[in-house]
């Protein structure tokens, strides 16, 4: 050792650590670069970070006090980083706030050099979902339906409080306008009670009124007030962790109580080809069927194209999803989710309205006995986002005598059935190219595509965990994790 090697002479010529040093090198990150005013003390280079980060997830390096370890300790980190040494801070500091709304970028970047190099292609895709818990505390937590049955509650308690004042003090009040008991805000909650109190001043009323009216008016405007924090950070959903307010609860598969208890979660969308990730999402709603639309919309906005091909299960398949892709000019191979069902059985249920036949000439479906039901009406629905949907009320003339009576129907009187004919005839076409010969291939194809990427990062990789809290910091982190596989199956 009088002559110690260097560090480039101990590190393997095919090692995924170069890889790394090599695809980061050639990347353009001037988005990044933006982020740094300059001057000040000196620091280190954006695109130093990025290797250590990068390399940090591609080695199961997830926290950045470990980070910080590494690049004085491990000689693939030092080679990496310069035999420079940031510190937890520093690294930290860039992976939460130097690498918001610009990581995509990169991850874009290093998809369109796999795609130069032929290993994978933008045009057709396999999506999935799964969900990943969020680094909050499991057992805080707000529940939207909660605060409306406290809300309910307070106002009949309101309500209440009002009668008996109306009851102690009937000669005040008889000229009295129509008092609203549906507080929005908590200065309404406040003149109410204020009100009621005024007008049993000085009056006899009951130990029992007395202590409520003193209850409401210290408790139920602050309470208010904090259920319409809540329900600001609620949104849409039924509910978020206090630790994290962007993180909803979820039911997970991986659960560490084994009693399928809810676990703060975020839903992460994939879109893979050959197996490496082509695109991803995060989204806060469990379920997979409303997150197509954004996930193929940021698909769009990233590489200035739509896939042509769209493979997904049937926890997609819905009639805005089919509309939307039709209206995106993509193809789409989605099962609807009696597709399976259909496909293993041989007889079709004949009293299921959905395989009631339709005459579109003289617009009625008929009935298992094969009499018409007529149209009686129309009915719309509108979904979370936003999508509205018709259905057709049709109902059976004579249905008393019918001798298939009792295996139809238990409804009283006649039967009457809503139909979707829009949906009808999009499932019909996700049918068709199901079954065609290109579409069991895509069906084939699916699992094997996607699924393994999933079970790559949270059994190889074991990231069952964000180590990150916020919407905007666990993308980062899916970012990290997305660039970090694909680079690991580039190297392979």
């Amino acid at each position: 050792m009088m002559l110690p090697p260097s560090l480039e002479e101990l590190i393997t010529e095919s090692h995924p650590v170069r890889i790394v040093n090599q695809v980061i090198d050639r990347i353009n990150i001037d988005p990044l670069l933006k982020k740094f005013k300059g001057g000040g003390t000196s620091s280190y280079h954006p695109r130093l970070l990025l290797k250590v980060l990068v390399y940090g997830y591609l080695n199961n390096t997830y926290s950045s006090r470990k980070m910080e370890a590494a690049v004085k300790e491990n000689i693939h980190f030092m080679w990496l980083a310069g035999m420079n040494k940031p510190d937890h801070n520093t690294i930290n500091r860039f992976r939460s706030e130097r690498l918001k709304d610009v990581l995509k970028t990169v991850f874009g970047q290093v998809v369109e050099l796999l795609v130069e190099a032929g290993h994978l292609s933008l045009k057709e895709v396999f999506t999935d979902g799964t969900k990943i818990e969020a680094q909050a505390n499991r057992y805080t937590f707000v529940w939207g339906n909660a605060i409306k049955t406290s809300k309910a509650k307070m106002e009949d308690q309101l309500k209440e409080l009002w009668a008996y004042a109306e009851r102690i003090a009937a000669e005040e009040l008889k000229d009295e306008a129509p008092q609203s008991f549906a507080p929005v805000n908590a200065r309404q909650v406040k003149d109410v009670i204020e009100k009621i109190d005024r007008v049993l001043e000085g009056k006899p009323i009951s130990k029992k009124v007395k202590q409520k009216l003193q209850y409401a008016k210290k408790n139920w405007p602050a309470s208010m007030d904090r259920y319409q924090q809540h329900e600001k950070l609620l949104g849409k959903r039924n509910s978020y962790s206090k630790t994290d307010t962007d993180a909803t609860f979820m039911r997970m598969k991986e659960d560490h109580m084994r009693n399928g208890q809810l676990k703060p979660a975020y839903n992460v969308q994939l879109s893979s080809h050959n197996q490496y990730i082509v695109h991803y999402s995060l989204h806060q709603n469990p379920t997979d069927t409303t997150t197509l639309k954004k996930h193929i919309d940021s698909f769009n906005a990233l590489y200035k194209q739509y896939p042509q091909v769209i493979v997904a299960d049937a926890g997609y398949g819905s009639e805005e999803n089919y509309q939307l892709l039709a209206n995106r000019n993509i193809e789409g191979y989605i099962k609807h989710n009696q597709f399976d069902r259909a496909q293993r059985s041989k007889n079709l249920d004949a009293f299921k309205s959905d395989n009631f036949v339709y005459d579109k000439q003289r617009n009625v479906i008929i009935c298992p006995s094969g009499k018409p039901m007529k149209s009686i009406g129309e009915t719309y629905r509108t979904t979370a986002n936003g999508f509205k949907q018709k259905m057709i009320k049709y109902q059976a003339t004579k249905c008393s005598g019918c001798p298939l009576r009792e295996q139809c129907h238990q409804q009283k009187g006649n039967r009457i059935v809503s139909i979707n004919h829009r949906l009808r005839k999009l499932k019909q076409q996700a049918d068709e190219r199901l079954k065609s010969e290109r579409g069991v291939v895509y069906r084939k194809r699916r699992p094997a595509d996607v699924e393994p990427i999933f079970g790559n990062i949270k059994h190889n990789k074991n990231f069952k965990r964000f180590m990150l809290r916020g919407l905007d910091k666990v993308e980062i982190e899916t970012g990290l994790l997305a660039l970090a596989h694909n680079l690991a199956k580039w190297v392979a």
